[in-house]
C-alpha cells in the first residue's frame, strides 16, 4: 500500500514515541511505502521547527522523526495541481496521493478527514489506519 502522512500526524509521532501516530508511522515504513514530494517534506520540517515545539522536540529528535520518514520514502514531484480541499495549504498531500498512486493519506487534519475518501483513496486517522493492516 502506498500511504501519505500529513503534517500533523508526523508531529504527532515525534512529540510522542509511543503514541498511535508514531505507530501507524512505523508500521507503514515497515510494510507499506510511504511517498513523500518536496512541498510536503519541508512542511513536515517547518511544522517540526516551530517555537512551541522546541521545548519537547530537540534538535536531534526532529531530525530522527525526519530521517524516520524520509529514508523509506519514494520521492514524488506532483505535476497536477488540485484544490479540491477547503484549506489551501492542504492539496499539496492531495497532489501527492494522487501522483504517486496512494491508496490512504494518513491526517488528523479535519480539512483532510472530511473528504475520505476521495477519488477512491482513503483519508483516515492515525488509529484507524492502523485498524486497517492485518494483524
Amino acid at each position: 500500500m502506498r500511504v501519505v502522512f500529513d503534517a500533523s500526524t508526523v508531529v504527532g509521532a515525534a512529540l510522542k514515541a509511543d503514541g498511535i501516530p508514531r505507530q501507524a508511522l512505523l508500521a507503514a515504513r515497515e510494510s507499506h511505502t510511504i511517498l513523500l514530494s518536496n512541498a510536503v517534506y519541508a512542511e513536515i520540517g517547518e511544522v517540526l521547527a516551530r517555537p512551541k515545539f522546541a521545548r519537547v522536540l530537540t534538535e536531534e529528535r526532529r531530525l530522527e522523526i525526519l530521517e524516520l520518514l524520509a529514508a523509506a520514502a519514494i520521492w514524488i514531484e506532483p505535476t497536477d495541481r488540485i484544490r479540491d480541499c477547503r484549506d489551501d495549504k492542504d492539496n499539496k498531500y492531495l497532489e501527492l496521493a494522487a501522483a504517486g498512486g496512494a491508496e490512504a493519506i494518513v491526517t488528523s487534519d479535519d480539512d483532510l478527514l472530511i473528504l475520505d475518501p476521495w477519488r477512491h483513496i482513503r483519508i483516515l486517522g492515525a488509529r484507524d489506519f492502523l485498524a486497517t493492516l492485518p494483524p
